[in-house]
């Protein structure tokens, strides 16, 4: 006598049948770069697996490049970044476009330069285009700047005191340095500052969201002779919650891809130069 057995396969996801593990990886990336950004606990519950098997499935496409793994969960691999990612998130994130845009900042300097760099990864991708300058005075508030400058680049490099935001690896503080008696400070002014920012907008000009990194910004910018907005195509037109400047307080706006139409035209008449690759 012959048996046949069946097998019910219970159903998970939508089409009630469990998939196959590539299958399942496939609708994963597709479904954490169409969110943005998911936890782990959110997608074994929409994938109907358990939060290990997410877990190894996160590993294996951060390692392709689908996505970027974060505590907790994933972000999609061109999300806009949000301020609240931690810089090593932050600067996986659109890294194609900020290591163009650093080739074309880094163009815009000579050897002998004194420069202001604020904290932030696209101007950390800036650092690093540094290689071949020589005799630089660098100004910084970013506390992973210094990491990737090679000693031969800089002739003198300076750190803004501060409260530190370890989220940001910044300082926040006042665009000085004491000398002397307490209340004295050494004046100082630069030739080009390289400001990142959070958001462009064609209306209103420059954001980011933290209020005292606003002011920090501004008073970069004020200190130099000419200021290059960077900024990649991800931060056009974002609602952030502080201002640090108008369109015209900059010189240049240093991007990955031409802006809207609109924002290219008020680029224009507040006198930016947009560069881009």
């Amino acid at each position: 006598m012959c048996y046949i057995f069946y097998m019910n396969i219970v159903g998970q996801g939508d089409e009630g049948v469990r998939r196959l593990p590539a299958g399942r990886k496939a609708e994963l990336a597709a479904y954490v770069a169409e969110a943005g950004e998911a936890s782990v606990a959110t997608l074994a519950e929409r994938f109907g697996v358990s939060v290990d098997t997410i877990r190894r499935d996160l590993d294996a496409l951060d390692a392709d490049g689908h996505l970027i793994r974060t505590h907790g969960g994933a972000v999609g691999a061109l999300a806009a970044p949000r301020p609240e990612f931690a810089v090593d998130v932050r600067m996986r994130m659109q890294a194609d476009a900020k290591d163009a845009i650093g080739v074309l900042a880094a163009s815009l300097v000579t050897d002998g330069m004194v420069l202001m760099m604020n904290a932030g990864t696209t101007t950390m991708a800036i650092g690093r285009q540094l290689l071949h300058k020589r005799q630089l005075t660098i100004a910084t508030n970013s506390l992973q700047l210094p990491s990737v400058l090679p000693p031969e680049v800089v002739r003198d490099l300076y750190v803004f005191g501060g409260a530190v935001r370890f989220t940001a690896q910044e300082t926040i503080g006042p665009v000085l340095f004491p000398i002397g008696e307490p209340g004295l400070e050494q004046r100082i002014q630069a030739d080009l500052a390289f400001i990142g920012v959070g958001s462009v907008s064609e209306d209103d000009g420059y954001w980011t969201s933290n209020l005292a990194e606003a002011g920090m910004m501004r008073d970069m910018m004020d200190r130099s002779a000419r200021v290059a907005i960077v900024a990649d195509a991800t931060k056009f037109e974002r609602r952030l919650f502080a201002q640090v400047d108008s369109l015209a307080a900059a010189d240049y706006l240093i991007t990955d891809g031409p802006p809207p139409p609109s924002m290219a035209r008020a680029l224009a008449d507040a006198g930016v130069v947009v560069l881009t690759p």
